[in-house]
């Protein structure tokens, strides 16, 4: 639910209404296979998805994508907290880029505490933003039986143009590459014996209780997800598009709903605006550890950590300073992130999906049909964007 979200599902509510509604439920369909696909590489073989691609030959190309997926994921994170911080406070939006350097410092402090911290800091920011969307959907009272159809069934007519550029955009915005490489990463903390043991010798009744686990928690949390993005689009498209109003600024969104709901409607989404930056931000901040660590080797977490923060920053400095439009470059941002999800994609279904990495929790023939099919869907729809860019 970081900032990419509201701007990809801004701009597909308002422009059009409920539908691309079906396009929420879809990406959030992949997000949880993936999700659950990288919790067993790394409850089962005790290595993440960037230390396994770090074996590959092509692994620099692997790497290279997934650095640049991380500058777009941060270009978001940045963006969000600082219209957030500039809404909120009228603070300048180069200042509140700089400001945001300032949780990787609060990560560093929260990690003597151990993950369960981090987490739980995570689960308040994400209740924050849950709830605050649950205000909003209460105060524009959506036309809720074609909001339950919208949500599985698309709506009939063409779906190319700008239409497939948000559409991939909010698919990029759900699934993101870097929440597959920390979720293969993160999931380990749960083993007893932080990964020592390969497949071979981890007992597969222990490593399918703790994969189970896992995947409860990935279903409760994006399907969580799921609701609040849905929310953001419902809110976006009957409030506005009814209207005849398309977003095009997240400072627009905001001076728009006080008017049109009250003052409080305003000041609720730019808070929960905030919480979902900060987030999103300490998540892609994990992450990027996890790739630079494992395709690198180890580093110093205080300077390896505020080093990329501070190189990842850079692309969002530099489009603040020269006055590009908040909401475009985060919806840009997403749709990158959509065209970078086959370079993690592929790899991670194929390993998983190979009994000499995975032993006898290797995928079954029924999940490889389906993850083999969503992979390819993907790499399809990625390629048929650029065609149409290109036309």
């Amino acid at each position: 639910m970081d900032p990419g979200n509201w701007a990809t599902d801004l701009e597909a509510g308002s422009r059009y209404g409920l539908a691309l509604l079906f396009v929420v439920t879809f990406s959030s369909g992949v997000a949880i296979l993936m999700q659950a696909l990288s919790a067993k590489l790394g409850v089962v073989t005790g290595k993440d998805l960037a230390q396994h691609l770090r074996g590959f030959r092509a692994w620099p190309l692997f790497f290279l994508v997934a650095a640049l997926a991380m500058a777009a994921t941060d270009l978001a994170e940045f963006m969000g907290v600082a219209v957030a911080l500039n809404l909120l406070f009228g603070i300048p939006l180069l200042l509140s880029a700089f400001l945001t350097v300032l949780d990787v410092l609060f990560i560093l402090w929260l990690e003597r505490f151990g993950h369960r911290a981090i987490e739980g800091i995570i689960t308040l920011f994400v209740a924050a933003v849950g709830l605050s969307y649950a205000y909003e959907v209460l105060l524009v009272h959506p036309r809720l039986s074609e909001v339950a159809l919208r949500l599985f069934v698309p709506e009939p007519g063409p779906f190319s143009g700008h239409a497939l550029y948000v559409a991939l955009g909010i698919l990029g915005a759900t699934v993101m590459p870097h929440n597959l490489f920390l979720h293969s990463a993160q999931v380990k903390t749960r083993l007893p014996d932080q990964g020592a043991l390969p497949p071979s010798g981890r007992p597969r009744q222990a490593a399918s209780a703790i994969y189970r686990y896992a995947l409860w928690d990935t279903l409760i949390a994006l399907g969580a997800a799921w609701m609040v993005n849905a929310a953001i689009l419902v809110v976006a498209g009957t409030l506005f598009h009814d209207r005849g109003l398309v977003i095009q600024d997240l400072n627009e969104a905001y001076r728009t709903l006080s008017p049109l709901l009250g003052p409080l409607a305003g000041t609720v989404f730019a808070l929960a605006l905030l919480a979902s930056g900060l987030s999103s931000s300490t998540t892609a901040t994990l992450a990027g550890q996890v790739v630079f660590e494992g395709f690198l080797g180890r580093w110093n977490p205080f300077l390896g950590r505020l080093g990329l923060r501070l190189l990842t920053m850079l692309p969002a400095v530099v489009a603040i300073a020269l006055s590009a439009k908040p909401m475009d470059l985060l919806v840009f941002s997403q749709v990158f992130l959509s065209l970078a999800l086959p370079f993690a994609v592929l790899p991670l279904v194929g390993l998983t999906s190979d009994p000499r990495v995975m032993g006898e929790m290797a995928n079954p023939p029924w999940l490889r049909v389906i993850a083999w099919g969503v992979a390819l869907l993907l790499v399809g729809l990625n390629l048929w964007l650029l065609f149409s860019l290109k036309g």
